[in-house]
């Protein structure tokens, strides 16, 4: 099957936004896709390197991509990444990669009770109760969108590198589970606080990497699964209530930006196996293909996923990686905005690292309770971004200045396990806002 066919954006449950006012747009079809849409996060599969080389090919107008599976019509694999970017921290036999423990829990409630599930998270075993840094290499990307006869609309440039870089997710400050640690941090604390060692941590430490500018076409051609082969708009923009413009782009072909972008990371040797790897985008969000009328975006909006890298080697080696966007204000509904989608994603890469940690299957809060609206999986950010309110204010100084971030509160492993009780920090079932979640999740519906 095709890397592309692997890499899927669009298979998690989203929330519908509220209702929304932009102050202007470059595209009508941009305003009424955020307002009428929807906003949440994708799940990508493991993606094979080999299938990818730096520019595998130019994007002109006689490229096609096939509406199915994203792939590139008729283009070549890619070349093996370069191995001198193999640093091994993991302690899984047979894998190149990043720290990672392994536990289990058995389920409490529901058809799977007394079944354990195993898991594998990112850092060091919280009973040992030592600090793992984990190295965090960005690639920080703008956008130059062209018109239809290739020239330059407009720059959409990264103008969030210390906002990012200032955020709970990589800055410290005090929370229940701790004092002066990181967001992510802070959560796998609190899910482990009553059994960890006292000086366990897992840091992040980011590096910017590079600064790459992605050329985006106006147009782009379609192959559907009848052989039909239609033209695409690749892209709208609009204006944001801050001022900032946002870029709605076709899924299918920032999946190819993306995955090339990300082995051109691992041949410069800029992303490494050790590490969790980023790709940051400025308000950058993605849609499906709207078939029956293909210059409108489809389903719209996906603010961020992560995946994994892997080649054929033996040990395998695995580079752990993630995009997410900005999010201007006023755009989205449940408190979305600014690092709302990189702590979501940053938070499900460590706890589900490698894509496989499956659960009970529960059932999404807020739904009725006949409803099966389900997922089986140790997707931490997921029960909690379809919920009215989804994120936690943060202040914190920044370049001299107050800024409020808006991370998302995240489900405890406790949530998962359906006890009727948690031994999480206080009890609880999520964090750091601990009453957003006040009892564990609820089976899917049989």
């Amino acid at each position: 099957m095709s890397v592309f066919a692997r890499l899927i954006m669009l298979g998690c449950l989203l929330f519908c936004v509220s209702s929304v006012t932009i102050a202007q747009t470059s595209d009508p079809e941009a305003a009424a896709a955020v307002t009428s849409g929807t906003a949440g996060y994708g799940d990508g599969n493991p993606v094979t390197v080999e299938m990818f080389e730096p520019a595998q090919v130019a994007i002109s107008s006689s490229t096609v991509f096939d509406a199915t599976t994203g792939a590139v019509v008729g283009a070549l694999p890619g070349q093996t990444p370069v191995r001198s970017t193999k640093v091994n921290a993991g302690t899984i036999d047979g894998l190149t990669t990043l720290s990672t423990f392994h536990n289990s829990f058995a389920a409490q409630n529901g058809p799977s009770a007394g079944k354990e599930f195993r898991f594998t998270m990112m850092g060091g075993d919280p009973l040992v109760g030592k600090t793992t840094t984990i190295p965090a290499p960005i690639d920080e990307i703008s956008l130059q969108l062209l018109n239809a006869d290739g020239s330059v609309l407009t720059t959409v440039p990264f103008a969030f590198e210390d906002l990012f870089l200032e955020s709970p997710n990589f800055n410290a400050t005090n929370y229940r589970s701790g004092s002066y640690i990181q967001y992510a941090d802070a959560v796998q604390r609190a899910q482990y606080f009553s059994r960890m060692g006292p000086n366990w941590h897992t840091v992040l430490q980011p590096t910017v990497v590079n600064r790459t500018t992605i050329t985006v076409p106006r147009f782009v051609n379609v192959q559907l699964s009848n052989g039909t082969i239609i033209q695409a708009r690749s892209y709208f923009i609009g204006t944001a209530p801050d001022g900032n413009t946002f870029v709605l782009m076709l899924n299918l072909l920032f999946n190819f930006f993306f995955s090339n972008e990300v082995v051109n990371q691992i041949n410069l040797g800029n992303f490494t196996t050790n590490a969790l790897n980023m790709t940051l985008f400025p308000n950058t969000y993605l849609f499906s293909l709207n078939v029956n009328n293909p210059n409108t975006p489809g389903g719209c909006c996906v603010l961020g996923f992560h995946t994994f890298f892997r080649d054929g080697a033996i040990p395998q080696d695995r580079w752990v990686t993630q995009y997410a966007s900005w999010i201007s204000p006023g755009l989205f509904g449940a408190g979305f905005q600014d690092v709302t989608a990189l702590s979501h994603e940053t938070s499900e890469a460590m706890n589900d690292p490698f894509l496989d940690n499956l659960t009970p299957s529960w059932q999404f809060p807020g739904e009725p309770p006949t409803a099966k609206v389900c997922q089986g999986n140790l997707e931490e950010g997921d029960p909690i971004e379809v919920l009215p309110n989804a994120t936690i204010p943060i202040t914190l100084k920044t370049t001299g200045k107050v800024f409020v971030y808006h991370p998302q509160i995240i489900p405890l492993i406790q949530w998962f396990e359906m006890g009727s009780s948690s031994n999480a920090i206080d009890g609880a079932f999520s964090f750091p806002d601990e009453t957003t979640l006040p009892h564990s999740a609820l089976p899917c519906p049989q």
